[in-house]
C-alpha cells in the first residue's frame, strides 16, 4: 500500500507531500489542485511504461507544466506583508514525483537538457525541448536514505546494489528519455525494479465514462470473460456477467439495490453477443442500455469497474459523482468502501455529500477514511491543517 505521495514543481503543486491510507479522499474547492494531483499520479504510472515524457508533451511540454510562481514563497508573501515577485533562479528546473509504500519507494526527477551539452557524436537535435530524466531512484522502507537505496540512476548510468550491499554499475546505459522502470527489467540483478514496475503498471484510473447516445456502453458487443472493464465501457455486459460468475456478486446486488431499490440487471446473450438491460419496479419491460439515463448508465459502469474480480494495487477515481443524482451518493460511498477492502483506493472529489457518504459507509464497514482537504495559497496548493513538521517524512534524492 502506498503510504506517501510527494510532488514538487508540477503546476500548482509546488511542494506537496500527502499521507495515503487504504481509502483516501482528496477534496477541496475548484482550482485547489485536485486535478493536478490526479494528473501527477497518472504521470507516475506513465513512467513505468516509458510514457512520462510523452505525457508531459501532450500537456504542452515541461515548461507548461512547471510551477509558474516564484521559486521560493516566503512566510511574509503568504501573509501579504511582501509582494509576490520572482528572483534570480538558484536551483535547476525540476519536476519531481515520488511515493513511498510499505516496502519500496520511488522518485523521479525531470528537468531540461543542459544548453550546449549534447551526447557524443551529436551536435543538435529537434527534440532539445523534451524533458530529461536527471535522477531516478528506488529504495526500501519509507524514506530515501543512502543506506536504503536499491537502484540509483544519474543521467545514463544506473547503479544496482547487489546481495552483499555493494554497488554495481549496470551495463545498460539509458537514454535521457527512458525510465529505468521500463528499461532495467532484470529479474536476477534488479528484481525490486521489476516488481515495482509491475505494481505501478497495475494501477487503474477512472475519470470519465462516455454516456452520450453513441457511447460504446449503450451498444451490444461480442463478449468474453472480462475481469477488468475497458475504459470505453464497451464490454459492460460481459464484465457484469464475469462478476456474477467469478466475482463478488453479493456486493454487486447489494449496491445495485441500494442505488435502485427493487431493480435487477439482466444480461442477454445471442451467438456470443452480450447486452445489458435494467428491470425496474413498475416497468412492463426492462430498459436496454441504450434507453438508460446518463446517470444510471454511469453508475452501472462505476459499479462494474470498481467491483473488478482482478483488483489492482491502486485504483484512482476522479470525480465519480459527476452526473449522478445526490440520492445515489450513499450507494456510491458503499461501493467505494467495499472496493477499498480489496485494493487501495484514492477518490478525488469536490462533493461534500460524497465525502459524508464515504465517511458514513467507512464507519459502518469498519474502514478508516483518510480525508485530505486542499486549498490554494498564492497560487500554490497546500494541505489544510498540515504544518511543516506535521506532514509525512520525505526527502528528495539530490541531483
Amino acid at each position: 500500500m502506498l503510504t506517501t505521495l510527494a510532488v514538487e514543481g508540477y503546476r500548482s503543486l509546488r511542494d506537496v507531500v500527502l499521507p495515503l491510507g487504504s481509502l483516501t479522499a482528496v477534496t477541496g474547492p475548484n482550482g485547489s489542485g485536485k486535478s493536478n494531483l490526479y494528473r501527477a499520479l497518472r504521470l507516475l504510472a506513465e513512467a513505468s511504461r516509458n510514457g512520462a515524457v510523452a505525457a508531459l508533451a501532450r500537456e504542452g511540454g515541461l515548461p507548461s507544466t512547471l510551477w509558474a510562481g516564484p521559486e521560493k514563497v516566503s512566510p511574509r508573501m503568504l501573509s501579504g506583508e511582501d509582494p509576490v515577485q520572482g528572483t534570480r533562479r538558484t536551483g535547476p528546473v525540476s519536476l519531481r514525483l515520488g511515493f513511498a509504500s510499505d516496502d519500496f519507494g520511488y522518485a523521479l526527477d525531470l528537468g531540461l537538457p543542459v544548453p550546449g551539452l549534447a551526447p557524443p557524436g551529436r551536435r543538435t537535435s529537434a527534440f532539445d525541448l523534451d524533458p530529461e530524466i536527471k535522477r531516478e531512484t528506488t529504495w526500501s522502507g519509507p524514506m530515501a536514505r543512502p543506506a536504503a537505496m536499491l537502484t540509483d540512476r544519474r543521467g545514463a548510468v544506473v547503479r544496482v546494489r547487489d546481495d552483499q550491499g555493494a554497488w554495481q554499475v549496470s551495463g545498460h546505459r539509458l537514454q535521457p528519455f527512458d525510465s529505468m522502470l521500463s528499461e532495467l527489467s532484470d529479474p536476477a540483478n534488479a528484481p525490486e525494479v521489476l516488481a515495482l514496475r509491475e505494481r505501478i503498471r497495475s494501477w487503474r484510473f477512472y475519470d470519465h465514462f462516455r454516456t452520450d447516445p453513441d457511447a460504446p456502453a449503450r451498444r451490444p458487443s461480442i463478449g468474453t470473460r472480462t475481469p477488468v472493464l475497458g475504459h470505453d465501457g464497451s464490454d459492460l455486459a460481459a464484465a457484469w456477467q464475469t462478476i456474477l460468475e467469478v466475482g463478488d456478486r453479493e456486493t454487486l446486488h447489494e449496491v445495485l439495490d441500494l442505488a435502485f431499490p427493487g431493480s435487477t440487471v439482466e444480461i442477454r446473450t445471442h451467438e456470443g453477443v452480450f447486452s445489458l438491460a435494467l428491470r425496474q419496479p413498475g416497468m412492463l419491460r426492462p430498459l436496454s442500455a441504450a434507453e438508460l439515463s446518463d446517470g444510471t448508465l454511469r453508475f452501472l459502469l462505476l459499479l462494474t469497474a470498481l467491483l473488478t474480480p482482478r483488483p489492482p494495487e491502486l485504483m484512482v477515481v476522479n470525480e465519480p459523482e459527476s452526473s449522478l443524482h445526490p440520492d445515489l451518493l450513499p450507494a456510491l460511498g458503499r461501493l467505494v468502501v467495499a472496493t477499498s477492502a480489496r485494493t487501495q483506493v484514492v477518490v478525488v472529489t469536490h462533493s461534500a455529500p460524497l465525502l459524508a457518504a464515504l465517511a458514513a459507509a467507512g464507519e459502518q464497514g469498519g474502514r478508516e477514511l483518510t480525508a485530505t482537504v486542499l486549498r490554494k495559497d498564492l497560487g500554490q496548493t497546500a494541505v489544510e491543517g498540515q504544518t511543516r513538521f506535521g506532514r509525512p517524512a520525505w526527502s528528495w534524492p539530490s541531483r
